[in-house]
């Protein structure tokens, strides 16, 4: 019987190395299970903050928006791999290391965070101008207003970017394999690149593209339950 399902396409691959290829599956879980999370706590009222303080809206504030926005533009635009290096003293302080699972949930919630508010910031704009300003006119708080109207009537797009944000955290630890980070990315980078194992490459290769797939059918499945139009 096969270690793996992939065991008979690779057979150079020993039954160590598939052992290492499913602890490097776990680590990666187990990074998307720690950072994304923190990701979602903080990147969805960033994303109302963005709303709420953007042009035209409720609580517009033109400058203090845009210097949120600059501040999110270019945290989401620093390359993950430089972003984990500049944020290696701060991890450390953080959790005590860079390397592996635990040095890599502080980067990855740091570089998707502000991706997910914006995805956020995109879904709230299309809840229609009508259905806020009625809910207004009734008395609704900024609070009630949130939570009852907006969140709700943007539910689909609110779950479609988690689902991409999840799976740009997934590219964000492979990513992170480069220096460190362990998971997937790691293996990939230290048998599959430096060794010149293009068997191990390809399997990693796999392994990835199937967390991607299962996770993008279950936030299409999602949408379409919560989807109100």
């Amino acid at each position: 019987m096969s270690a793996s399902p992939f065991a008979d396409l690779m057979p150079n691959v020993d039954a160590a190395k598939w052992g290492e290829i499913g602890q490097a599956t776990v680590d990666t879980l187990l990074m998307l299970a720690g950072s994304l999370p923190l990701t979602l706590l903080i990147g969805l009222p960033l994303g109302v903050l963005l709303f709420l303080t953007g042009p035209r809206q409720l609580h517009a504030r033109p400058a203090f928006y845009a210097g949120l926005s600059v501040v999110v533009n270019l945290l989401r635009s620093v390359p993950f791999i430089i972003l984990m290096i500049v944020l290696i003293p701060v991890t450390l302080k953080a959790v005590g290391t860079s390397l592996g699972v635990r040095g890599a949930i502080l980067p990855l919630v740091v570089g998707a965070a502000p991706f997910y508010a914006r995805l956020v910031e995109t879904a709230l704009r299309e809840v229609e101008r009508g259905v806020i300003e009625a809910s207004l006119a009734m008395g609704a708080t900024t609070r009630q207003l949130v939570l009852r109207v907006l969140l709700p009537e943007a539910l689909p797009g609110l779950i479609a970017g988690a689902t991409i944000t999840t799976i740009a955290l997934i590219g964000f630890t492979a990513m992170g394999g480069a220096i460190g980070s362990g998971g997937l990315g790691d293996l990939a980078y230290r048998d599959g690149y430096l060794r010149s194992r293009t068997d191990v490459a390809v399997v990693t290769v796999v392994a990835l593209l199937v967390m991607v797939q299962v996770l993008q059918m279950v936030g299409d499945r999602l949408v379409a339950r919560f989807n109100r139009r």
